[in-house]
């Protein structure tokens, strides 16, 4: 349903610009009342979380990168700084510590995921969950937990040297523990960067920064967001200028912009103003119309 009312069906054939952009531009363009979906079969999932001490991060996180650089499409995950909760898989040295943690997700049963993750786990880590688990609930482990303040941002990165590792790593010291803070490193490349041709322009960058912030005191709201900034300034020499922009809070226009590229937000300003010419939708992270 467009702004002035009107019920209008977008597909391939059918309306093919607003179809185009739908795939990432969000709410802008009127209220999606039907969506039609292409399903891939995916039942269960292989989860590997791995953890270590924060002293040893720079040396795993090295093998990490190389590891993931040439792993099939069938692995993702991540690697983060965490404070660790009370599990019964966390070392209790590690517990309501800052603690590095790799998670590898496996599309495949736990004896392959073994197989394929063999460099990592031979790296020596002092506390593991591996389990075969239903996608949906591997989706739901590092949901951030409500009543927290929080702030975040991102930074997509075109390449992961050993400097930009270091200052990866040296920046987690500003982390506010305990919190359920992460400070992530998310790859990406394979079938997420052979995308088709979409107006979301970060998706060929081959690895994410992404400093979340949760913390319970007021009095620590100047220091997370400082943590984040100064992430973002770090990295920002191997960034690629684009970003999520569900990573992201109110950063201004150009953030924006930034997060399709110039010319693919001019061409969703050019169909916004066919949909929405005066900008009823807003109250997101806003596509003016042309």
């Amino acid at each position: 349903m467009t702004a002035d009312g009107s019920i209008v069906h977008a597909s391939e054939r059918e309306n093919p610009e607003l179809f185009w952009a739908l795939h990432g531009g969000g709410g802008n363009f009127g209220v999606a009342t039907s969506l039609t979906f292409r399903l891939h079969e995916l039942k269960q999932v292989t989860a590997l979380l791995l953890l270590w001490s924060p002293e040893r991060a720079p040396e795993v996180l090295r093998v990490y990168r190389d590891f993931l650089e040439t792993a099939p499409d069938e692995v993702g995950g991540g690697a983060l700084y965490i404070t660790a909760p009370p599990e019964a898989f966390v070392p209790e040295h590690l517990i309501d510590k800052l603690t590095f943690a790799m998670l590898v997700v496996y599309a495949g049963p736990e004896a392959e995921a073994r197989e394929v993750a063999a460099p990592l786990l031979a790296l020596g880590h002092e506390g593991e969950m591996i389990d075969e688990m239903p996608y949906a609930d591997l989706q739901c482990m590092l949901d951030d937990p409500p009543g927290y303040r929080n702030y975040w941002s991102a930074e997509y990165l075109t390449s992961f040297p050993d400097e930009a590792l270091a200052l990866f790593c040296e920046r987690a010291g500003d982390m506010i523990v305990p919190s359920p803070s992460q400070h992530v490193l998310f790859p990406q490349g394979g079938a997420v960067a052979r995308g088709a041709d979409l107006p979301i322009s970060w998706r060929h960058a081959p690895w994410v920064v992404h400093p979340f912030g949760l913390w319970d005191d007021p009095a620590d709201d100047e220091r997370g967001r400082q943590w984040t900034h100064r992430l973002r300034q770090d990295l920002r020499p191997w960034a690629s200028g684009n970003v999520y922009l569900n990573f992201i809070g109110d950063e201004g226009k150009e953030r924006i912009i930034a997060g399709y590229g110039r010319e693919n937000y001019q061409r969703l300003a050019r169909i916004k103003a066919q949909y929405d010419p005066q900008n009823l939708f807003h109250l997101n992270q806003n596509i003016a119309p042309a």
